[in-house]
Parts: C-alpha cells; sequence; structure tokens
C-alpha cells in the first residue's frame, strides 16, 4: 500500500490550490504537446500547490483505444513538475475511474509515474449498491491514497447517503474528499460524517462546489458528537474553475487562512462580497444556464485569450460554447477585472524560450 509522505500530507492537511488540468489540443484534436507542457508550468509558477489530471476538465476521453492519451498526459505533467526541481511540497493527484478492474490499472500506472494521489470518480456506477462502490474505494485504496470525489448528479454523478460516507471516510489510505454536490444538504452530510468519524483529523476536506468556493473556504463546520462538538473544515480546493487565473486563486487562499488565523470583520465582508464575484465568473466559464454543456470549452476560451492554448477544441467535437457564452466570458472580464491573472501569464509567457 503506497502512503503519503509526511511532508505531503502535511501539505494536503494545511491546504492548497489544486487545479483540475486540461488537455490541449491542434485544431486536428491531436495531443498540443507544447501548450500541454506550458499549462503544466503555468500552475507551478502561478503558485498552486499540485495538479490533478485525467480528470473531468482533461476529458474522459483520453482512455478510449482510439485517443489513448491516459498515460501519456499524466507522464507529460509529472516531467514538468520533475523538471521544475521545486524546493516546495507539490501533490500530483491522476483522475481514476471505471469499475474495479479499471480504476485499480489507473491507478497502477499513476503510481508508475510519480502520482501522489488518486481522485477516484464515482460516476457511470449508478447501478451499483453503496457497498460495491465502498468495496472499489478499498481496492484501489490497497495502490494508491485515495481522494474521494462528489460529484453532482447533473454531470454524471450520484447523490449518497450519510451512512455512505460514515463508512467511506473510515477506509484506510482515504487521505481527502473533494466535495463537489454543488448541493448544502449533500455538503453538509460529508462533513458531518467526517466529524463524527474516527478519522476527522485525517482526512482533508476539499472543495469542489464551484457555485460557492470563497464561502466553503471560509465556514467553520461545527457539529455535535458523541465526544463533544466537532468542527471541519475546507482546507483547500481541487477545482475546474482554478485551471484557470490560478495565480489569484493562490492569492485568494492565502488571503483566507490569514483572515481565519486573524479575523477581521471587514476582510469577512470583503470575502462575502468576493464570493458572488467568482461564483458569477463561474457561471459564464461553467455554463450552468446550459447544464453544463460548455463547462470545458468556457475554461479553455479563457485559455485561448491568454495564450495559454492555441484553441478551445475538445475531442468530441460537438464539445463548444454556448449559445452567448462567449459574451457572458466577455461579461465577466468587464464586471470583474480583477479575477483575472492576465498581467501575470503575460510576464510567464514572455519567459517561455521553448
Amino acid at each position: 500500500m503506497n502512503k503519503l509522505s509526511a511532508e505531503l500530507k502535511a501539505h494536503l492537511m494545511q491546504g492548497t490550490v489544486i487545479p483540475a488540468h486540461p488537455l490541449a489540443l491542434n485544431e486536428d484534436r491531436s495531443l498540443d504537446e507544447y501548450h500541454q507542457r506550458l499549462l503544466t508550468r503555468y500552475y507551478i509558477n502561478a503558485g498552486a500547490g499540485g495538479i490533478a489530471i485525467a480528470v473531468h476538465s482533461t476529458q474522459f476521453e483520453i482512455r478510449e483505444p482510439a485517443i489513448n492519451l491516459f498515460e501519456k498526459v499524466i507522464e507529460m505533467a509529472s516531467e514538468e513538475i520533475e523538471k521544475a526541481k521545486l524546493n516546495r511540497p507539490f501533490l500530483k493527484v491522476c483522475g481514476i475511474c471505471g469499475p474495479t478492474a479499471q480504476a485499480v490499472k489507473e491507478a497502477e500506472i499513476a503510481i508508475k509515474h510519480g502520482y501522489h494521489m488518486g481522485l477516484l470518480s464515482m460516476g457511470g456506477l449508478r447501478d451499483w449498491t453503496e457497498d460495491a462502490i465502498l468495496d472499489r474505494v478499498r481496492a484501489v485504496a490497497q495502490v494508491i491514497p485515495v481522494f474521494g470525489f462528489y460529484l453532482q448528479p447533473s454531470v454524471g454523478g450520484r447523490i449518497f447517503s450519510y451512512d455512505f460516507w460514515s463508512k467511506f471516510v473510515e477506509i484506510e489510505n482515504v487521505e481527502a474528499i473533494k466535495c463537489a454536490s454543488f448541493n448544502r444538504y449533500q455538503t453538509l452530510d460529508v462533513m458531518r460524517a467526517l466529524a463524527n468519524s474516527s478519522r476527522r483529523n485525517e482526512v482533508a476536506m476539499y472543495t469542489g462546489n464551484d457555485d460557492n468556493i470563497v464561502n466553503d473556504l471560509l465556514t467553520s463546520y461545527r457539529f455535535p458528537t458523541a465526544e463533544g462538538e466537532k468542527e471541519i473544515n475546507f482546507r483547500g480546493g481541487l477545482l475546474g474553475h482554478w485551471a484557470v487565473w490560478t495565480k489569484k486563486a493562490a492569492e485568494l487562499v492565502e488571503k483566507i487562512k490569514q483572515h481565519k488565523q486573524q479575523p477581521n470583520a471587514r476582510v469577512a465582508d470583503e470575502l462575502l462580497s468576493y464570493n458572488i464575484a467568482v461564483t458569477d465568473s463561474n457561471a459564464a466559464l461553467f455554463d450552468p444556464a446550459h447544464d453544463f454543456h460548455g463547462c470545458i470549452p468556457g475554461i479553455h476560451e479563457v485559455l485561448r485569450r491568454q495564450g495559454l492554448l492555441k484553441g478551445i477544441w475538445c475531442i468530441n467535437p460537438k464539445e463548444t460554447l454556448s449559445p452567448g457564452q462567449k459574451e457572458e466570458i466577455d461579461r465577466i472580464y468587464q464586471d470583474y477585472p480583477y479575477l483575472n491573472d492576465d498581467g501575470f501569464v503575460k510576464d510567464f509567457l514572455s519567459q517561455q524560450t521553448s
């Protein structure tokens, strides 16, 4: 059983920014290796504390035999991280999905390429019982430390019971959970299950709730338990939203950490208002108006404007911006200029030689 090092465990628990890494393609939908590697370098230089790749933002189609990019893209990202020779901890998280045999195989490939954790998708398992899914988690956890994933039903996830999460958090080598339920009730189920768990101080909660990022990070979730009141906090975020404007995301997380250490009413008010701007911008990027159809192209469009991608092409030609989405992205650029890191990206690109 592969385990997190003490340094990486501490880094995970302290909370950090983990962008969900997109896929760079050429117009003919072949892999654009230069921009794929460039994106990884951008996230490192922008202050991210890790990356998650082979996840939804990387497009699940990379696993299809005709595409066959799963191992290639995780290998490239790992190479770029090693080339950076960082003197700080940096988490390499690999997306893992499919039935148990596939998930275990992907975990083994991730370990081969030096990944520290597997973000274990629950998608595509709608007819499985909760006990069967827990057995799958245990099997994957024997290979790689598990980053659990509560994914909203509208993009392929399913709703799980409080009892499921109570059992989930007790599994050895489950080290973190990304909560992307986009639902307060379901978020509370996970937080309360962890509060009542024997592993409440061992499992790191990360927000994936793109509709409530800042509030998740600001809020202390307190619950009465058999051992008295216990507090659970979101430590950081693993987010597709943070695939863009990553420098500003890193600054935001540091500001929230400082505020929680030294609470200040004025700063709290600023952050609550900032949350509204972030959520509004996420609506433009992730396209909830069209059931999230344009969520990946929306990310690509910002990266294209910044020069980090050549275009917004996806493996599936039907995956494009929704009607009016480009105009919505124009609007958030105009309404919230302080959210983007265009200046940082311009400087970063000027320093790239190949």
